[in-house]
């Protein structure tokens, strides 16, 4: 399973959303996991992966060897959001990018599971940034869109040069 980088379209797609909950769906969220572990990330959507699905997986350990973490969440969506902060992320679709962004500080998300069940999560801090940052992927949206003009300008020249080897490999 390849994670695409950016500026490949399929990024900008996003997902629909999932309404097959079987062993086939099941597979996938383990690919999805393997890969984020390989990649060395603590989260991974669907569309990353060129599957146009409202499908996340993460694990804010991001270790294989502790897997306690492992949420897969399909079909997510926010219902309640509080405080405001900056932090340093990044991107398995944009490689060597790191850049203070805003998100929510506590958030309450809906989800079904892989069996289709409605679930409800409480989340605050690194978690609560990691399931945005992935929800963001699933409605075709990056972490640069969310840049202030400053770290906008800081990452320009390694978009522009993400973009240049993009082309280079079409």
């Amino acid at each position: 399973m390849q994670v695409l980088i950016y500026p490949d379209p399929i990024l900008r797609r996003g997902g629909q959303p999932i309404t097959r909950f079987d062993a086939e769906l099941r597979a996938l969220s383990e690919r999805m996991m393997e890969a984020m572990y390989e990649e060395g990330g603590v989260g991974l959507a669907a569309p990353q992966v060129g599957i146009e699905q409202k499908l996340l997986v993460l694990n804010p350990e991001g270790s294989k060897q502790d897997r306690k973490g492992e949420l897969t969440l399909c079909n997510p969506r926010l219902l309640r959001k509080k405080g405001r902060e900056f932090g340093e992320e990044g991107c398995l679709s944009f490689p060597g990018i790191h850049a203070e962004v805003e998100r929510w500080v506590d958030i309450t998300v809906a989800y079904q599971d892989l069996d289709g069940k409605e679930q409800t999560l409480a989340a605050s801090g690194w978690l609560a940034r990691i399931i945005q940052h992935e929800l963001d992927h699933l409605d075709g949206v990056f972490f640069t869109d969310r840049l202030t003009a400053t770290e906008k300008l800081r990452a320009k020249a390694k978009l522009q040069e993400l973009e240049a080897e993009y082309r280079a490999r079409a």
